[in-house]
């Protein structure tokens, strides 16, 4: 069977998108998902999603890490798949889909798509680094100089490490900026760095406030990555309580094709 797959980014966040709306792709080949994320032998990508129908909402979200199983909320994907949304005749002036940890809101305004994320009350404060989840588990930790870090091996220790290597987390490392943060992120899932991070990056902004003790208010907060510049913005009620939280960022179409599939 010849099925036709898309291929989008956002800052250099990469993924294969399919309409699944017929539901000829089932969850439970992960080997397929991998085989097609590989940069060599596939088409390449950081991730697979799949648009399905939903009942309560726009459509659903069904997501997959490069290591083929299925994966938490992804916030570049999800900018991704709606602007994809769009192509496939979904169009609305607010979106509300259905991703892995509930419920989302999305407006699309030119090749700038805003993701609402859900709310955060539980930030773990430890001695050197945060935990957080934004719809996936972070580890922020700022630093100077991150240019120069071998994200792959120092991201690769903590991932893998006595406390995380069972559920996994993602890794970043954060600098201070004039205006705003920059951003480098270890992926699990993707098991390296990635150009970008959604998730990570909303985590990051948020951390940001918390680090430099920002007074309860709105802020926008500047995010530079590999893959290009994204912002955040948030209402932080107080050191362990945001809200209003969107991720605000390009998704770009990169190119579509045609894969066969036996499955």
């Amino acid at each position: 069977m010849v099925a036709e797959f898309y291929k989008y980014q956002g800052t250099g966040n990469d993924f294969i998108i399919f309409d699944n709306r017929s539901l000829k792709f089932r969850r439970d080949i992960p080997t397929f998902y991998s085989g097609i994320c590989d940069r060599r032998f596939g088409i390449g990508a950081d991730g697979v999603m799949l648009l399905q129908n939903a009942k309560d909402c726009d459509f659903e979200m069904v997501y997959f890490n490069a290591d083929g199983r299925e994966g938490s909320l992804c916030g570049n994907g999800s900018r991704c798949i709606v602007k994809f949304a769009e192509l496939m005749g979904i169009k609305k002036e607010r979106y509300v889909f259905r991703a892995s940890d509930g419920l989302h809101d999305a407006i699309i305004d030119g090749n700038v798509i805003k993701l609402k994320m859900h709310d955060v009350h539980d930030i773990k404060h430890l001695i050197n680094y945060y935990e957080i989840d934004t719809g996936s588990p972070h580890y922020v930790e700022f630093m100077q100089n991150i240019s120069a870090l071998d994200i792959r091996t120092e991201g690769a220790k903590i991932r893998h490490n006595e406390t995380y290597k069972q559920e996994g987390i993602n890794v970043n490392f954060v600098e201070a900026l004039s205006n705003g943060i920059a951003i480098r992120t270890y992926e699990r899932g993707v098991e390296d760095e990635t150009f970008s991070c959604g998730t990570g990056v909303t985590a990051a902004a948020i951390i940001y406030s918390v680090e430099n003790k920002l007074i309860p208010g709105a802020y926008t907060i500047p995010v530079k990555v590999l893959g290009g510049d994204l912002k955040v913005s948030f209402e932080k009620i107080s050191n362990n309580n945001f809200t209003n939280i969107w991720l605000i960022g390009p998704a770009k179409f990169v190119f579509n094709g045609e894969i066969e599939i036996s499955f």
